[in-house]
């Protein structure tokens, strides 16, 4: 980010001239200004619009344990290890994932808090979190199958693109994988007839998939995911990405926060790369945004080509 030179003051007078923003305010005021207008939005949408059939899955008690012991300048390890053992198939996905070879030594880990210790702090909440969503929000229908292992998937592969951006936390990253889509099986859930507009949407392309979303619903899975994740209490600039995550044209746009519009281009690679490593067909997203979504992140194609052979690696381990 650009410093600018600091203002200098005029000569002593009564009168007081009102500060000069720098560009660290303005990029500061865009990002609040993101976040606070999609907010907005959603808000006003739940209350008066086409969202009020929609029943959002409460915020599992145990997040909200885990969020408020995360949100200390020292988090309380041990209110995070009590939550972990809260759950039997919750402290056993930690073993699992801690002795998997992604984290793997020559001495197994047999306790929460050795697990804890092998994979460090933030993933461990990462992993808690991962968890408690899938199992708040099952997805049984057919048009998704696969739905959670796809969306695991899509957060490793940001979460290791994260690491390659100066900027961006890799744990706000793999969040935003595991919530973009999520407005899918919650739409399942409430709205007659989603079912058919998901396979009507995968084979129409005259039209975009939310267009084909928001024709038959008047509304569509990003923003259903975004409702979601301000109910669940993700952080702001995620909650935005996901209300944003098909609106691509803003790319390289002024009135988006830079944080939204990285989560955002990330996404879309890190889509794009899942469904290449499935063997599947680009999106039409990708086809038509590729190039503004690599040059926004400072990607490519030579950096990808040299990063495969390390993701590839640690997505045989999730």
């Amino acid at each position: 980010m650009t410093n600018t030179a600091a203002t200098e003051r005029p000569p002593s007078s009564n009168a007081q001239k009102p500060a000069q923003k720098t560009a660290q305010d303005t990029a500061q005021d865009t990002s609040q200004n993101t976040a606070q207008s999609v907010i907005q939005e959603l808000d006003q949408a739940r209350t008066t619009g086409p969202l009020r059939q929609i029943k959002v899955p409460p915020c599992p008690a145990l997040l909200v344990r885990l969020q408020a012991a995360m949100a200390t300048a020292e988090p309380d390890l041990n209110e995070v290890a009590r939550i972990a053992t809260s759950d039997v198939a919750m402290a056993a996905t930690l073993l699992r994932n801690a002795n998997g070879p992604l984290h793997a030594a020559s001495q197994p880990v047999n306790t929460i808090g050795q697990a804890m210790n092998r994979i460090g702090l933030k993933a461990t909440a990462a992993l808690l979190t991962e968890f408690l969503l899938r199992h708040s929000i099952p997805v049984n229908h057919p048009q998704l199958r696969g739905f959670w292992e796809r969306s695991a998937l899509r957060a490793a592969v940001l979460h290791f693109l994260a690491r390659q951006l100066p900027g961006l936390e890799p744990e706000m990253a793999h969040l935003y994988g595991l919530f973009s889509h999520v407005g899918q099986p919650v739409l399942l859930q409430c709205v007659r007839g989603y079912g058919g507009t998901l396979v009507e949407a995968e084979a129409r392309i005259d039209r975009s998939f939310v267009a084909t979303e928001n024709a038959n619903h008047r509304t569509d899975h990003a923003v259903v995911g975004a409702m979601v994740a301000r109910a669940w209490h993700v952080a702001p600039a995620v909650v935005a990405a996901i209300r944003l995550h098909h609106d691509l044209d803003m790319l390289g746009s002024h009135r988006v926060d830079p944080e939204v519009q990285t989560l955002v281009a990330a996404g879309l690679l890190a889509e794009h790369l899942v469904r290449q490593r499935e063997g599947l067909d680009a999106e039409a997203d990708w086809l038509k945004h590729a190039g503004k979504s690599l040059q926004w992140l400072g990607f490519s194609i030579d950096d990808l080509a040299d990063w495969d052979p390390a993701l590839q690696a640690e997505l045989n381990a999730v």
